[in-house]
Parts: C-alpha cells; sequence; structure tokens
C-alpha cells in the first residue's frame, strides 16, 4: 500500500549525482512551486505556442495552440488539486505537521499538468502516428530494425508523446530537475512500450510513460516515492496523475467542443444542449437569453461546465482515493462521474464535426508529409554514414551539418537507438512552422530568406 508522506516527497530528480546550487533558501516559494516556475521558463514549454491543439494555427486569435492548452489544464489542475488536498490533510493529518498545505498538493497537481503535452511533436496527434509509420513502413525507416533491440524498436514503430515528454523532464541539458512527486504525477503511463501481460482493463496501460533506455530512470523515482510494481516493468500510478488526466480530459472535451463551435463547425444550439446537461438544475435558460454575445454565452457555459465537472471529478477522486493507493483502481475519473454519458455524447460529437473536420483532416494529412520527409532525408544520411559509407553523398553531409552538436558521435561510441533518439528529439521538439520551413528547405522547395 503506498502512502502520502511518501508520495508527496519535494527532493528533485536529479541524474548527476553531485551537489548544485539552488534557491531553497528562498522561502516564499514551495518546491512544488519552483517545480511551475521552472517549467513555464523552459524552451521545451515556450514551444508549445507555435504547436498545433486541434485546428491549424489560425490567423484569428480565438483557437487554442498546445501553450493556451496547457496553461487551462493547469489552472483546472491547480483546482482539482487544491480541493483534493483538502481532503487529504482531513483524512490524513500527519501530513498537515509535516508542513503539506493542500497548497501544495494544487501546486504538484498544476506544475505536472502544465507539462503534459510537453513531448508532443508538431501537428499534434497525427505527427506522433507520422513518427511511428516512417519506422513501420518507409523503407529507410525500416532498414534501422535488424540494428536495433526488440524493446528498442517497440520505442520506433510507436511513438508516445507521453513517454517523449518525461524524456524532456529528466533530460539534465533542459535542467528542469523537478520533485519527484511532480515528475511521478505527470507519468500517467507508468510502464515501457514493450510489456509482457498489458492489461487492457487498466487505464494506466493504455499507452506507455517512457523509452527502454530510460526504464531505469523510472525504477529510480518509484523507489524513492514508494509506488508499487503492477507487474514485470510496470506499476501502480501515483494518485494524483488520476487528477492531472482529469484536468486533461475536461479541457480537452469542453474547450475543443467551444472551438468548434466559434469555428461554426457545432451549431450553438447544440453546443448549449450538451453544457445544459453537464450543468443540470444550474443551468438558467432566461439567463443565458440575456446575454447578448454568443462569445460571452460561451464562455459562461464554458466556465459553469468546467467548475462542475471539477467538483463531480473530486468527489469521486475522494471516493477512490484508498482504492488509487491500493491499486484496485485504475480508470479515468471522468469515466465515473454523474456527468460521463455526456463527455461521451461530446467525445463522439467532436469526432464526428471537429477532428474529422477538413480543416484538421488537411493539417493532419500536411503533418504526415511534411514528418515523413524530414525524418526520411535526415535518417537516411545517418544511415549511409554509419553503415554504408560508399553511399554516402555530399548531398548527405549537407544535411547532416543541419543536425544539432549531439549528432557529432564517436564512430566508437556509436549507439544507433541513442542516434535515432537524438534525431527524434531534434523534430519532435520542432515548431509547426519551424519543422514546415526545413522541410521545404531539404526538400528544394524553398531557399533561405524566401
Amino acid at each position: 500500500m503506498m502512502n502520502w508522506e511518501q508520495l508527496l516527497s519535494s527532493d528533485r530528480f536529479d541524474l548527476v549525482a553531485k551537489k548544485k546550487l539552488d534557491d531553497r533558501s528562498d522561502s516564499s516559494r514551495s518546491e512544488f512551486e519552483r517545480d511551475y516556475d521552472r517549467i513555464i521558463f523552459s524552451a521545451p514549454f515556450r514551444n508549445l505556442q507555435d504547436k498545433t491543439q486541434v485546428f491549424p494555427l489560425p490567423e484569428n486569435d480565438f483557437v487554442h495552440t498546445r501553450l493556451t492548452h496547457s496553461l487551462e489544464v493547469s489552472s483546472v489542475g491547480r483546482s482539482l488539486g487544491k480541493s483534493a488536498g483538502e481532503f487529504l490533510l482531513r483524512k490524513y493529518p500527519e501530513l498537515r505537521k509535516k508542513g503539506i498545505t493542500n497548497g501544495d498538493i494544487g501546486a504538484i497537481v498544476a506544475a505536472a499538468a502544465l507539462t503534459h503535452d510537453i513531448g508532443n511533436p508538431p501537428f499534434g496527434h497525427a505527427g506522433e502516428e507520422a513518427i511511428s509509420d516512417f519506422f513501420k513502413f518507409h523503407s529507410h525507416g525500416k532498414l534501422w530494425k535488424r540494428h536495433l533491440q526488440e524493446e528498442e524498436w517497440a520505442d520506433m514503430v510507436n511513438f508516445e508523446g507521453n513517454a517523449q515528454g518525461f524524456r524532456m523532464l529528466v533530460e539534465k541539458d533542459n535542467g528542469l530537475q523537478i520533485s519527484h512527486a511532480t515528475l511521478a504525477s505527470f507519468t500517467k503511463y507508468p510502464r515501457p512500450s514493450y510489456l509482457n501481460g498489458k492489461n487492457s482493463k487498466r487505464k494506466s496501460h493504455k499507452k506507455y510513460g517512457f523509452f527502454a533506455d530510460q526504464l531505469g530512470h523510472y525504477k529510480k523515482l518509484s523507489n524513492v516515492l514508494g509506488i508499487q510494481a503492477a507487474g514485470e516493468n510496470c506499476w501502480l500510478r501515483h494518485p494524483l496523475a488520476f487528477l492531472v488526466e482529469a484536468a486533461d480530459d475536461i479541457c480537452y472535451s469542453i474547450i475543443d467542443l467551444e472551438d468548434g463551435c466559434t469555428l461554426g463547425l457545432v451549431q450553438l444550439e447544440e453546443t448549449i444542449d450538451l453544457l445544459s446537461q453537464i450543468l443540470g438544475d444550474r443551468f438558467k435558460e432566461e439567463k443565458l437569453n440575456a446575454i447578448p454575445s454568443r462569445a460571452k454565452k460561451l464562455a459562461v457555459l464554458r466556465a459553469m461546465a468546467i467548475n462542475q465537472l471539477i467538483r463531480e471529478s473530486v468527489a469521486a477522486f475522494e471516493e477512490q482515493e484508498a482504492c488509487m493507493l491500493s491499486g484496485d483502481f485504475d480508470q479515468a475519473l471522468t469515466e465515473i462521474i454523474p456527468s460521463a454519458l455526456v463527455l461521451k455524447k461530446i467525445s463522439n460529437l467532436s469526432v464526428k464535426k471537429i477532428y474529422q473536420s477538413r480543416p484538421v483532416l488537411e493539417k493532419e494529412a500536411a503533418g504526415y508529409q511534411v514528418l515523413e520527409g524530414l525524418l526520411e532525408v535526415f535518417s537516411k544520411a545517418l544511415y549511409c554514414k554509419y553503415y554504408s559509407p560508399n553511399s554516402f553523398s555530399g548531398k548527405d553531409k549537407s544535411i547532416l551539418r543541419l543536425l544539432p552538436e549531439e549528432f557529432q558521435i564517436d564512430k566508437e561510441a556509436f549507439i544507433p537507438y541513442t542516434l535515432l533518439r537524438n534525431l527524434i528529439d531534434f523534430i519532435s521538439g520542432m515548431t509547426d512552422k519551424y519543422a514546415l520551413s526545413l522541410y521545404r528547405k531539404v526538400k528544394g522547395i524553398s531557399l533561405p530568406g524566401t
């Protein structure tokens, strides 16, 4: 059975075992608030401002990017965490004696929620599929299979933004060194891609949360926090990960619907009907009709619906908290709340009218083309350099000069999996616009400055 005193450790995850200068003398911020601040000022987080959420990055400013989505998820996560924290402090008074506040728990969830999409590549979830499909189906991608272990190849053919996010958060070059509690709360899927005995009934097995070369990092994290194993090379979720997941579920359900309505893909009446079902008796049609602006109508309904879903999710957390500690509960909180059926209706509508709308499909088609093209030219050049030097052309040499410095690897120290991980770091870390610009250049479609 996991325990909260250990789960709320404020010690920092650090791959470098040496003393570092920090600002712990600043008593105005908790360690978990420092997590939030470090993330906000990091380059990977900043890049989310030019990454697609659902719709192509628009000329209008009312559609969400990954950055605005992440900030909103973090805000909802803070509310969830603080409310759940009040419950935990009542149930476990020893936590208060240790100096833990509900604000600390809110800060953990807020920071973890802030990073929940930090590993997503350009062009949304289509970008994840594009990277996976390159290694599954493209001739230049499949060449690498013979040079990788089975578990390493599983990472290549099933790229996962959550695992990429874990890699970015523990990578020493990013300098984040966030707390163990925040890192574990971020990790909604505490298992690698290659897993024997995957349990489809457990939500934490739906995806994976770290790559093959970081299995040891998660083992270290689980030992510090006392997170129990749930089989070979997989673990139970940190209970606060359920709140991070709920914050994301709430935001993308409600706000994607709002964006879809704003863009005219969903009728206002249909949107009002769905959101009123969440509000129940709190919905007052006459008050809504008194609001003159369509945008303000949507904003009021969105705020009220999110507040209702927060209350329901906190109640579900309180009810299931003991089962989370024992590992007997492994579902999304939004699947067991009173509004679960309405959220399912919203999801079905969003798939039909929003996620399969022409602008979204066009963006996805472009994303597949761009990421496949980038992976093709760079991976081919790398493969020729290390495995087929007789085919290593002047074009390949020029292409490789565009790569970051970490690709200057000694032949003797060459590890193919590490090389590919660095390549995917480079490409998945791009913004949509930079990926498109570089694709045009390496394909000769445009020249610098044009």
